[in-house]
């Protein structure tokens, strides 16, 4: 399975406005708890880290736990008084990371 990250936004942003980010990672996750069918476990797989920034200011961020559903779909509230881009990052077991860029556009 490959990664691939879905984020929402909203087409165009005013100044100073609230606006909703959402964002989830498809990510073979594993617990750690089930077997292959050698009867070995499988290895846990757990994305634990997402961080949204604008520039190089951190705007979100949420610590992700063994308990977390498969595939989060995080989503918080910002806001901006000029455009910029958003990166987003997610960080997991075995050196897992998946990086995104995404601009802000202003109406």
């Amino acid at each position: 399975m490959s990664t691939r990250a879905v984020i929402t936004l909203p087409i165009a942003i005013k100044a100073g406005e609230p606006f909703e980010v959402r964002a989830t990672v498809a990510h073979p996750m594993e617990t750690g708890y089930r077997t292959g069918d050698d009867g070995a476990r499988l290895p846990r797989d757990l994305v634990r880290r997402f961080e949204c920034r604008l520039g190089d200011e951190l705007v979100f961020a949420a610590d992700l736990y063994a308990a977390i559903s498969a595939n989060p779909w995080l989503s918080f509230w910002m806001r901006a008084e000029r455009p910029g881009e958003l990166s987003f990052v997610w960080r997991g077991d075995r050196g897992f990371e998946h990086r995104e860029t995404r601009a802000l556009r202003f109406a």
